[in-house]
C-alpha cells in the first residue's frame, strides 16, 4: 500500500490538502482586519474593549463573510484566553455541558475561556438559556455569531448580558484590499480587467469570503496569459446568489424599503427594491400584494383607479407569468410611487374600529331598519324613514347614529388627487344636513 506521503506527493501537495485561501488569508491581527473599523479601528468598539482589559460576552451581528469568527479568534488570543468554537447547526444540551465542564476546569487553572457559536440564533430557548449561569459566572465569556436580527431570534435573557456588535457588509473599497492581499499572497495578478475585476466585487456581494472564493476560481480557470473581462467572467464562475431568505430578515428589509419608497413617491428607488427582491426570487404573489395593500394604505381616495391597477397587474401576472408578469409588477410600483398619497381613509378606519370596540352594541336608529314583520313595524322600525333618492339634492340629512353615541367624524379628505373634491362634497353635505335640521 502505499504511503500517504507518496499520495500528496503524486498529487502534487506537499504535506496534505491545499487550504483555501480564504483560510491563508485570514488576519492575525485586529488591525488587519478589513471593512470592520468602526470596530477594529483606533477609536472602535473592541479596540476600546481590549484597552479596558474587560471584554464581556457580545453578540456579533451581520452578514457571512464579515470577519466575525475571524474576529472572535483574535479577541481570544488578544486576551490570552483559552477559544472554543462550537455550531449551534450541529451542537445539543449535551455538547453544551462538555464545553461548559472543560471551561470550569481551564478556570480552576486560571485559563479564562472565550466560547465562540456559530449561527447562535439556531439554538432553541432551553438551550440558550443553558448558557446565561456560565455567562453570570465567568466560566465562559460568550462571544455568539448570527446572520439574524438578535432581537428577533435570541431571548431577552440572554441579550441582557451580552453587548450586540454590528458587522457591515464589506463595501467595494474593502473588497478590493482583500483581493489586493490575495495578489501578493498569490505573488500573481487577477488576470481580470478592470471591468471584470468591478463586477467580481460586486459579484461577492458584500462577502469577503465569497470574494476570495471567487477569486480561487479565476485562477483555476483561466488560461495562461488569458485576460477576462465582464462577459467573461459571468460565463466563467456563474453568479452568485443574492443573500436573501424569504423567512428571514432580508426579506422583511426589502418590502419594507419597496413599501416606504413607494410611500415616499420615488418611483426609481422602488423600481430598485422591487428588482431586488426579483432578482432575489421572492414570491411574486407575495409582491403583488402588497402592492395592493398600498394601493389601499398609503393612495386611497386620492387615487381610487390605484387599487384597480394594482389588482389588475396581479392578474396580469397570474395570465402571463413569469419572466413577462414581472413587467406588470413594475408598472403598477411606478404608478403607486407617482399617485398622490393619501392614509385617509387607513386612518378613517382605525378610528372607527376604536369607536366600534369602546362603544359596544349600540342600536342603529329604528327609522334606518327593515320592518318585516308587523311587530316591528308596530313599534317603530322604519318609522319616519326618509328615502334620499326623493329629497332635493338627493340627500335627506337625517341622523344615522346611534343616540347614545351621536354624530362621529372619522374620515378627513386631504387636499390630494381626488379627494379634494370629496372634501368638497363632504362640506356641502354637511351644511345642507345643518339646513335642513335649522341648525343655521
Amino acid at each position: 500500500m502505499p504511503r500517504m506521503s507518496d499520495l500528496f506527493a503524486s498529487a502534487g501537495l506537499e504535506t496534505g490538502a491545499p487550504r483555501p485561501l480564504a483560510d491563508r488569508l485570514r488576519p492575525r491581527r485586529l488591525s488587519e482586519v478589513v471593512g470592520q473599523e468602526h470596530l477594529t479601528g483606533p477609536d472602535g468598539a473592541l479596540t476600546r474593549l481590549l484597552a479596558s482589559r474587560s471584554l464581556g460576552s457580545l453578540v456579533f451581528w451581520g452578514p457571512p463573510g464579515t470577519g466575525k469568527t475571524t474576529v472572535a479568534r483574535l479577541l481570544a488570543h488578544e486576551t490570552a484566553l483559552h477559544f472554543e468554537q462550537i455550531s449551534a447547526i450541529f451542537s445539543g444540551i449535551a455538547d453544551l455541558r462538555k464545553v461548559f465542564e472543560a471551561a470550569r476546569k481551564r478556570r480552576v487553572t486560571g485559563q479564562g475561556t472565550v466560547l465562540f457559536v456559530d449561527e447562535i440564533h439556531r439554538f432553541n430557548r432551553a438551550q440558550l438559556d443553558a448558557f446565561l449561569p456560565v455567562m453570570e459566572d465567568g466560566t465562559v465569556t460568550l462571544v455568539g455569531a448570527t446572520t439574524e436580527n438578535p432581537s428577533f431570534e435570541l431571548n431577552a435573557a440572554l441579550l441582557s448580558r451580552a453587548r450586540v456588535l454590528l458587522f457591515r457588509a464589506l463595501d467595494a473599497s474593502a473588497l478590493a484590499r482583500l483581493l489586493t492581499r490575495a495578489e501578493e499572497l498569490e505573488e500573481h495578478p487577477l488576470p481580470l480587467d478592470e471591468e471584470a475585476r468591478a463586477a467580481l466585487v460586486r459579484m461577492a456581494d458584500g462577502d469577503g469570503r465569497a470574494a476570495l472564493t471567487l477569486a480561487e476560481e479565476v485562477w483555476r480557470s483561466a488560461r495562461p496569459g488569458e485576460i477576462l473581462d465582464a462577459e467573461k467572467l459571468q460565463t466563467l464562475v456563474q453568479r452568485r446568489a443574492p443573500i436573501y431568505d424569504k423567512a428571514q430578515e432580508g426579506h422583511y428589509n426589502l418590502i419594507s424599503a419597496l413599501h416606504k419608497t413607494v410611500r415616499g413617491s420615488d418611483p426609481d428607488a422602488a423600481l430598485y427594491y422591487l428588482c431586488r427582491m426579483l432578482d432575489a426570487g421572492e414570491d411574486r404573489l407575495f409582491i403583488a400584494r402588497r402592492l395592493v395593500r398600498m394601493a389601499v394604505e398609503d393612495i386611497g381616495l386620492a387615487d381610487p383607479q390605484a387599487l384597480v391597477v394594482a389588482n389588475a397587474a396581479k392578474e396580469a401576472f397570474d395570465f402571463l407569468g413569469s419572466p413577462e408578469g414581472e413587467l406588470a409588477l413594475a408598472q403598477v410600483t411606478v404608478y403607486l410611487a407617482c399617485a398622490p398619497k393619501s392614509n385617509a381613509v387607513y386612518t378613517a378606519y382605525k378610528a372607527a374600529t376604536r369607536v366600534a370596540k369602546a362603544a359596544g352594541s349600540l342600536a342603529p336608529p329604528r327609522t334606518i331598519l327593515n320592518a318585516p314583520t308587523g311587530l316591528m313595524k308596530r313599534i317603530g322600525y322604519g318609522e319616519g324613514y326618509r328615502y334620499d333618492h326623493d329629497e332635493p339634492d338627493a340627500f335627506s340629512g337625517q341622523d344615522y347614529w346611534p343616540e347614545a353615541l351621536g354624530r362621529q367624524y372619522f374620515y378627513e379628505p386631504t387636499d390630494r388627487g381626488m379627494e379634494t373634491r370629496y372634501a368638497e362634497r363632504l362640506a356641502y353635505w354637511e351644511r345642507l344636513r345643518r339646513e335642513r335640521r335649522g341648525e343655521d
